[in-house]
């Protein structure tokens, strides 16, 4: 919901204590329409409220289904590439190693500076794609999540 007071309606209605809300319903988009989502335009006291309506049933699905896409992102595997060209000069972990989110994986060194490598979520180590001494370019893989 969006709220705002147009500068323009400065000043207080005539009779306060009974405020007039005036409600119209906004034309149609073509994403609200395949949404099943209604707006409306509710103007109360001066206040200008954006309202977004859908039915209770269909709002359960959407939920439902965010819930379980969620479910499906947290399972997938995910490969940490390297960010920036360097020599790898530590590695904290092995395949089968079960870490933590933001768990140490590995540095690199680049411009004499070491750079952490962190798990971007908890996982199990499936595989460790470099060793210490190896180069590494941009974009290459490291480490691969399960």
């Amino acid at each position: 919901m969006v709220v705002e007071r147009d500068p323009a309606e400065g000043a207080e209605p005539q009779d306060s204590r009974h405020p007039q809300p005036t409600v119209r319903k906004l034309p149609d988009s073509a994403e609200s329409r395949a949404a099943g989502q209604r707006r409306y335009e509710a103007i109360v006291d001066g206040w200008v409220l954006h309202v977004t309506v859908e039915r209770a049933d269909r709002a359960r699905l959407r939920e439902r289904a965010a819930r379980a896409a969620a479910a499906v992102v947290r399972h997938a595997g995910v490969t940490v590439r390297a960010q920036i060209p360097g020599r790898v000069v530590r590695v904290w972990v092995e395949a089968g190693d079960t870490v933590g989110s933001a768990q140490r994986l590995l540095a690199v060194e680049a411009m004499k500076m070491e750079n952490e490598v962190r798990a971007p979520r908890a996982g199990v180590v499936a595989a460790v794609k470099v060793s210490a001494g190896q180069t590494v370019d941009l974009g290459d893989e490291l480490v691969r999540l399960e």
